[in-house]
């Protein structure tokens, strides 16, 4: 079983910066993409950011310019510096990953618990 922990929200006045952490830990053989979503009171679940296990990234349109994703593949972790922040960022940021099974090879999705990130002055 594979499990993503998240760390790193919390309040910050508009322009201010956060950083989000995310591991895996648990067994498995690989890591596909890892990527960063996020979910608003009353709006849908949307992708924040992406990285591959290459390094190839994809950002919402919102985000370009403000948020960078990174990912350290020896610790199975991935990171979203968010600067510049807004209002509007408010939300409960979801880590994910594309896990490949130790045994089957098959690949699948896990979530993190969550954490809130909140930008109000």
């Amino acid at each position: 079983q594979v499990q993503l922990v998240e760390s790193g929200g919390g309040l910050v006045q508009p322009g201010g910066s956060l950083r989000l952490s995310c591991a895996a830990n648990g067994s498995f053989f690989s890591i596909n993409a890892m990527g960063w979503y996020r979910q608003a009171p009353g709006k849908q679940r949307e992708l924040v950011a992406a990285i591959t296990s290459g390094g190839s990234t994809n950002y919402a349109d919102s985000v370009k310019g403000r948020f960078t994703i990174s990912r350290d593949n020896a610790k199975n972790t991935v990171y979203l510096q968010m600067n510049s922040l807004k209002p509007e960022d408010t939300a409960v940021y979801y880590c994910n990953a594309n896990v490949r099974d130790f045994y089957t090879r098959n690949i699948r999705r896990y979530w993190g618990q969550g954490t809130q990130v909140t930008v109000s002055s």
